[in-house]
């Protein structure tokens, strides 16, 4: 078998985790390679979202491909008649950005290149940790060797070691962009949450509820995404695909060209953080880092990457720090106290959200972006501190 010299670390995956932590590693000067199954130029399927005020803080608002002005909810009247349903939006008053995903991914690709990463292609199917290295047995029968191993393999890690905590959450979505016999929404609108539901029939709406996320792209092409919040088990892609379908006949829409289907998005929403005592490290999904109450991770990632990093960097400087204490202050820097705690709160919240029938749901959306607009904004970002948040 084919083996590598023991480098600083060998990142799993070729998603936005994995290429966000890598870069972050190779700016920190350490030796850094990654190991994924697929070509790491191979375009993302799914899109990612963002506020405004985050990708400007970032300073990477180049790389959205919309961006709206225009941010709006609708949550009807809540609990009052369904018939009486109050078509008015709640308007949020922050800009919401979609990124342009090639765009997304070369930043990080261009990053990984300037720091002269090397790719492997190949599974990992085996690994062995001893006192000051990792080795990761690939399924071409390489063995790469690192001071630590990074696990970014998604919601079903490689190695990664994720205690159960009951039942996972799963936000599904059903996903369509094209052109429609009429606007879907207004011209230049970028839809949150569309909770309206008077085109559900009566059993229906005792059944848990979805909500409309839809945006303006310009030229006639919207993009409209069915969605549940969250469940266990899972809403199916067929009955959201046929809520969507029903929304747009209510209002008398037909689609007239279909440009691009999204399907099979399925997003845990409650992933327990890992046991902080292995001695191989995560990232991104694989390390319980999706927003329990929104589903956002791309922020996180973008925040958090040199965060970890830097710590990595730090432990690594000493050669003798055995692979087991490198990953203990990565897990550290990665989920302090603080950050443990505002995910068991989220986590408390959407365990609450799950059990709201839709009239409870609507009710609470409206009184939620009642609060002070850099309350719910942090809550949906996780960027408020501890304090703030309780």
């Amino acid at each position: 078998m084919k083996t590598n010299a023991c480098i600083d670390a060998l990142v799993l995956g070729s998603g936005p985790s994995a290429l966000s932590i890598a870069a972050a590693l190779g700016k920190e000067n350490l030796q850094v390679e990654v190991l994924s199954e697929i070509d790491p130029q191979q375009p993302w399927p799914f899109t990612y979202g963002i506020w405004g005020e985050e990708v400007d803080q970032l300073g990477i608002s180049s790389l959205l491909e919309h961006r709206w002005s225009n941010t709006v909810s609708f949550f009807g009247q809540g609990s009052k008649e369904i018939n009486n349903l109050d078509n008015a939006p709640t308007k949020h008053f922050r800009d919401y950005g979609l990124f342009d995903k090639i765009k997304l991914q070369q930043y990080w690709l261009n990053q990984c290149d300037m720091a002269s990463i090397r790719w492997h292609l190949g599974k990992a199917v085996d690994i062995d940790i001893k006192n000051f290295e990792t080795c990761v047995k690939t399924s071409e029968g390489k063995l790469l060797n690192a001071r630590l191993v990074i696990d970014a393999t998604g919601y079903k890690p490689a190695f990664s070691k994720i205690p159960d905590e009951g039942p996972i959450a799963v936000q599904t979505c059903y996903g369509i962009v094209g052109k429609f016999s009429s606007p879907p929404v207004e011209e230049g609108q970028f839809v949150l949450m569309d909770y309206r539901c008077d085109h559900l029939s009566e059993k229906e709406r005792l059944e848990p509820p979805s909500f409309l996320y839809a945006m303006d792209f310009g030229q006639n092409t919207f993009f409209l995404e069915e969605t549940s919040l969250g469940l266990a088990p899972p809403m199916t892609l067929e009955v959201l695909k046929a809520r969507l379908n029903k929304r747009l006949e209510s209002k008398g829409i037909k689609l007239i060209e279909l440009e691009y289907e999204e399907l099979g998005v399925f997003l845990p929403m409650n992933i327990p953080i890992p046991s902080l005592d292995q001695p191989i490290l995560s990232f991104g999904g694989a390390a319980g880092m999706v927003h329990p109450a929104s589903g956002y991770l791309v922020g996180s990632l973008l925040r958090r990457a040199p965060v970890l990093a830097k710590a990595i960097s730090k432990a690594m400087k000493n050669k003798s720090t055995p692979s087991q204490e490198i990953a203990k202050k990565g897990w550290e820097a990665l989920w302090p106290k603080e950050l443990i705690r505002k995910k068991a709160l989220y986590t408390f919240g959407l365990e609450k959200l799950m059990r709201f029938q839709e009239d409870q749901l609507r009710d609470f959306f409206i009184e939620f972006f009642k609060l002070n607009n850099e309350q719910w904004y942090g809550f949906l970002t996780n960027t408020l501190t501890l304090k703030e948040l309780i």
